[in-house]
């Protein structure tokens, strides 16, 4: 089976019909914002991929990792059976992935999973 491309891309609504990726990238500067949108456009255009622009982590849940001018960012997703699927963001401050992120990715793809069956 061959992947259309680019793959779509979709941010995880909660039930509340909000977005948190997209409202995390609008904190961000212009500059930030257009660098993490390059390596998401990579993922869109050259899935499935690896080290080091992507990282799995745990249960489906992959990491696209940004570097930024002076920080680090870190965009959670999963890969839907025919588009990626945002679920989170962060600004890296530790070395090690927080689990209270990685969980909260987790649960967002279980329920855009299960509001999809």
């Amino acid at each position: 089976m061959s992947l259309a491309r680019p793959l779509p891309v979709i941010f995880f609504r909660t039930s509340a019909g909000n977005e948190p990726v997209r409202e995390w990238l609008l904190e961000l500067t212009k500059d930030e914002k257009r660098l993490i949108g390059e390596d998401i456009k990579t993922v869109q255009y050259r899935w499935p991929l690896g080290m080091p622009l992507v990282r799995h982590l745990r249960d489906q849940v992959y990491e696209v990792r940004t570097r930024l001018p002076n920080r680090i960012a870190r965009t959670f997703f999963f890969a839907a059976p025919d588009a990626i699927v945002l679920l989170h963001g962060i600004i890296k401050k530790t070395q090690q992935t927080p689990a209270d992120d990685l969980a909260l990715a987790i649960k967002r793809k279980n329920q855009y999973i299960h509001a999809h069956e």
